[in-house]
């Protein structure tokens, strides 16, 4: 592999972060592959943080926004994800804690209900069972599951 200098590193790594939205780490581990030494990582993120090319608050609020409302991803998923890109709890929480509930729940029914379409046979039991594991393979809280296939925290637990 031929060696790159720390110029055309910060000029890859920069159209790089002009055509898509990156996180820190992202970038870091990108230019860890070139074999670059860690002064010179550090002077290029740095660069490229003061010029906005990479904004792990904006790469967060984007990546939260992407995952709800294309992926159907549930909160949980979403935050494992953004945790390991390094992002800040503090960051992932703020922008978490924006998702409107009610949007939020109303994608949860439509995510099972789809899904209770597909399923074959059984009785109640295992449906629901069944679209549960569904529910939290994608992310989201019991609680809300519970909301939403239409038992109740007790039920589930007597």
């Amino acid at each position: 592999m031929k060696t790159i200098t720390e110029s055309e590193a910060l000029s890859r790594v920069a159209f790089y972060c002009s055509s898509a939205e990156h996180c820190r780490y992202e970038v870091e581990e990108k230019l860890r592959k070139w074999s670059l030494d860690e002064q010179a990582i550090g002077r290029i993120l740095q660069k490229l943080e003061s010029e906005r090319y990479v904004d792990d608050d904006r790469y967060c609020r984007a990546f939260v926004a992407d995952k709800i409302n294309f992926a159907k991803w549930g909160k949980m998923k979403i935050s494992r994800a953004l945790s390991l890109k390094k992002i800040d709890d503090e960051i992932i929480q703020k922008y978490l804690l924006q998702i409107d509930e009610d949007e939020y729940k109303a994608m949860l029914r439509h995510l099972i209900a789809e899904k209770k379409r597909t399923i074959k046979g059984g009785n109640e039991y295992q449906i629901q069972g069944k679209l549960i594991r569904f529910a939290l393979s994608r992310g989201f809280h019991l609680k809300d599951i519970y909301q939403c296939v239409g038992k109740q925290d007790d039920e589930f637990f007597e």
